[in-house]
C-alpha cells in the first residue's frame, strides 16, 4: 500500500506555537530561561525566543516590574496538552495564584497556535489580550514579524501600530 505522505517516514504533525513568558520574582532573568529549558522534550521544542524585557507591571496591584519574553516553540502537543505543560511548569516553579493578576516566578501564556481560534472556559487562543499589550507584541515582532492575528487578520506590525497601551518595555542588554 502506498504511503498517504508520498515517504516511507512517518513524521506526527507538528504545530507553531508562540508562547509569552513573564516573571517579576526573584531572580527573573534566570527564571525564564529555566522555563525555557523546562518546556523543551520530545513533545516541545523551543524554535526560537526574544531578547528579555523590562516592562512595567499593568493593572491595579502595586508590583515589581516584570521581565517578560516570547518563544516560537514546535509541538506535538495539542493546545489543551501545551496549556497543562505551561501550568505544570508554572507549579514546578513555585507560582501561587493568590492574587489575580499579581506578582509571580513565572507566567507562561499561549498565545497563538497555528492559525487556530479556540474559546473554551479553560482556554482561549488566541491570547485575549494580546493585542492590547506591548509587552507582548514587542518580543513576538521580534521573532515573528509575518505572524497575524487570526481573528484581527493583523500583522503584529499594525497590531502595534494601533495599540493605546503606553506602557514602558525595554531590551535588556545582552549578558
Amino acid at each position: 500500500m502506498k504511503s498517504l505522505t508520498g515517504s516511507h517516514h512517518r513524521r506526527k504533525l507538528t504545530h507553531r506555537a508562540f508562547l509569552g513568558l513573564g516573571s517579576n520574582i526573584g531572580d527573573r532573568k534566570a527564571n525564564l530561561r529555566t522555563s525555557l529549558s523546562l518546556l523543551e522534550g520530545a513533545e516541545l521544542r523551543v524554535t526560537k525566543s526574544s531578547s528579555l524585557y523590562h516592562t512595567e507591571p499593568m493593572g491595579e496591584v502595586e508590583q515589581p516590574w516584570f521581565m517578560n519574553a516570547v518563544a516560537e516553540v514546535e509541538t506535538i502537543l495539542s493546545p489543551e496538552e501545551l496549556l497543562h505543560r505551561c501550568q505544570q511548569i508554572e507549579e514546578e516553579m513555585g507560582r501561587q495564584h493568590i492574587i489575580p493578576q499579581g506578582p509571580r516566578v513565572i507566567d507562561l501564556d499561549i498565545l497563538l497556535y497555528d492559525q487556530l481560534t479556540l474559546n473554551t472556559a479553560e482556554l482561549s487562543i488566541p491570547h485575549p489580550r494580546m493585542h492590547r499589550r506591548r509587552f507582548v507584541l514587542i518580543p513576538l515582532l521580534e521573532i515573528a514579524p509575518d505572524a497575524v492575528h487570526p481573528l484581527l487578520k493583523k500583522s503584529i506590525r499594525e497590531l502595534l501600530k494601533d495599540i493605546s497601551d503606553f506602557s514602558v518595555v525595554k531590551r535588556v542588554n545582552s549578558a
